[in-house]
């Protein structure tokens, strides 16, 4: 054998070393990698993944011609998971599965106290296993709740106890994980950015609150992924924050028209908002805003689609 010859030998049986260890790694060279394959959804959380017993959601509900509500048109951000999956939640079964595989525990006003006390009931009378999807988003009503102390309670403060609730989320999503569940949780939506928040800095001149919303925002977001069990198997994590401030400064990059200015006519709750209760220039599919602090269901899709590829991509 001349020495070219032996040198392609030996190259050619090095190369089928690494293929058979890099196979041996992946679980064997003949076992596909299984895909995780939910059989129930579960969402905790407060208005943003809530479905009424009526199918109304807290954004632009949609309705047909005769004003009657379509609850699966303009899904919020649960729905669009639930759906990649072939699932649907009771709440919202139009086609009459005889076993929807979702379960809605998510309640409008919800703070992550009130999570606590939804996964309290859960495990009252069941547990997770590894092919349970559990969508989790909550914070917002803690933060505005913190923000209208201000400015009676100092900035120091608030901005401690923002970190503290981030802490106290973080263990429900661990809690979750640690019981065998896979999660999908979102940070918190930049709350400085909202409609809500502009307005606030415009009428109130002692300080940005816009930017102080921001910053109440990121120590929540900041302490929750510090304390989360973020180890790329059991949870999942949304950037809900970073994306809801993309959308923000730069509306045509997430497709959207208007990421300032709320849809729904003040004349309804958001509960009852439908596509024919906003403004007459808006379109709840290049709007963020429903109303002046929850997303539209352009924002729904825009944290949906995210949530699902890391769902699906994940190594649950």
């Amino acid at each position: 054998m001349n020495r070219f010859k032996q040198s392609a030998r030996q190259l050619g049986l090095a190369l089928l070393a690494v293929s058979a260890a890099v196979l041996a790694g992946c679980g064997g060279g003949s076992e596909p990698i299984e895909k995780f394959a939910p059989k129930r959804i579960m969402a905790f959380g407060d208005e943003s993944s809530t479905i009424t017993s009526q199918g109304k959601k807290y954004t632009v509900n949609a309705v047909d011609t005769n004003g009657n509500l379509v609850c699966m048109a303009n899904p919020i951000w649960v729905q669009t998971v639930a759906a990649g999956y072939g699932m649907v939640f009771p709440q919202c079964n139009p086609e009459n599965i005889a076993a929807p595989q979702g379960q809605m525990y998510a309640k409008a006003g919800a703070k992550v106290a009130d999570v606590a006390a939804q996964l309290d009931v859960f495990f009252s009378t069941g547990s997770f296993n590894a092919h349970d999807l559990v969508t989790m988003m909550a914070g917002a009503n803690d933060i505005l709740e913190l923000y209208s102390q201000f400015p009676a309670v100092s900035r120091d403060s608030l901005i401690n106890s923002a970190r503290d609730i981030g802490k106290r989320w973080a263990a429900q999503v661990n809690r979750v994980a640690d019981a065998g569940g896979r999660v999908v949780v979102t940070t918190l939506p930049d709350q400085g950015v909202t409609p809500y928040a502009l307005k606030e800095k415009q009428t109130k001149q002692d300080t940005d609150r816009a930017k102080f919303l921001t910053e109440l925002t990121t120590e929540f977001n900041t302490y929750f992924r510090l304390n989360i069990r973020n180890d790329g198997r059991a949870i999942g994590l949304v950037l809900a924050d970073e994306m809801t401030q993309t959308a923000s400064r730069y509306p045509a990059y997430a497709s959207l028209i208007n990421a300032t200015d709320a849809m729904c006519l003040t004349t309804v709750t958001i509960a009852d908002c439908t596509t024919k209760t906003i403004l007459a220039e808006s379109d709840p599919a290049t709007w963020l805003w429903a109303n002046d602090k929850l997303l539209s269901p352009a924002g729904h899709h825009m944290i949906g689609q995210s949530a699902l590829s890391r769902a699906v991509n994940n190594p649950f």
